[in-house]
C-alpha cells in the first residue's frame, strides 16, 4: 500500500471562470487547481497560498474549507487526500517564474472544464468546482485539533469525501 499524498487546493473564482495550473504530470499535459504539498512548519492556508503563488503567480486571500477530498488513482492505487479552500483572486504577477514543470495559468468556465475533463489532473479538479458552486462549506475547526496534519492523516482521511 502505497502512503497517502497529502495536498491542498484552491478553487479561485474570478469574473466566472476559474484558475487552473496546466502542468506535466505522469507524462501527461493536465489541468488541475493550484496547490501541492505543505510544508513544515505550515499551515493548510499557508500551504495553499504559497502554492498558488509559486504555480501561478497569483495572489490569492484563502477564505473556507470547502472541503476534504480523498482520490485512488486508478491504475496505481496511490491515495490522494486533497485538502480544498475557496480563495479570493487579489491580482497576478505577469512577470513571475512559475514552478518547474508548470506550462502556465488558465482561467476557465465550468463549461469549458466539464468539456475537457480528460485534460484534467484527476476527477477532484471539477468535483471541487461544483461542490464549491453549490455552495458546499466546511467548518475549518474540522482540520484544526488534527494540526499538523502530517501526522494526523488517518483522521483526516476518515473525514474526506470519497471522488
Amino acid at each position: 500500500m502505497h502512503p497517502t499524498d497529502l495536498t491542498v487546493a484552491a478553487v479561485v473564482e474570478h469574473e466566472g471562470r476559474f484558475l487552473l495550473v496546466e502542468e506535466h504530470a505522469s507524462g501527461r499535459r493536465v489541468l488541475s487547481q493550484p496547490g501541492g504539498h505543505i510544508e513544515a512548519g505550515e499551515s493548510p492556508e499557508e500551504a495553499v497560498i504559497r502554492e498558488a503563488l509559486e504555480e501561478t503567480g497569483c495572489d490569492i486571500a484563502c477564505a473556507d474549507l470547502v472541503g476534504v477530498y480523498l482520490w485512488i488513482h486508478p491504475q496505481t492505487r496511490q491515495q490522494f487526500l486533497r485538502i480544498v479552500y475557496a480563495a479570493t483572486f487579489l491580482h497576478c504577477d505577469e512577470n513571475r517564474k512559475l514552478d518547474d514543470g508548470i506550462l502556465g495559468r488558465q482561467w476557465m468556465t465550468l463549461e469549458e472544464l466539464e468539456q475537457r475533463q480528460p485534460k484534467l489532473r484527476s476527477p477532484a479538479v471539477l468535483r471541487c468546482i461544483r461542490d464549491y458552486l453549490s455552495g458546499k462549506r466546511q467548518s475549518d475547526a474540522l482540520l484544526t485539533g488534527m494540526l499538523p496534519l502530517q501526522h494526523n492523516v488517518d483522521r483526516v482521511l476518515a473525514t474526506a469525501d470519497l471522488v
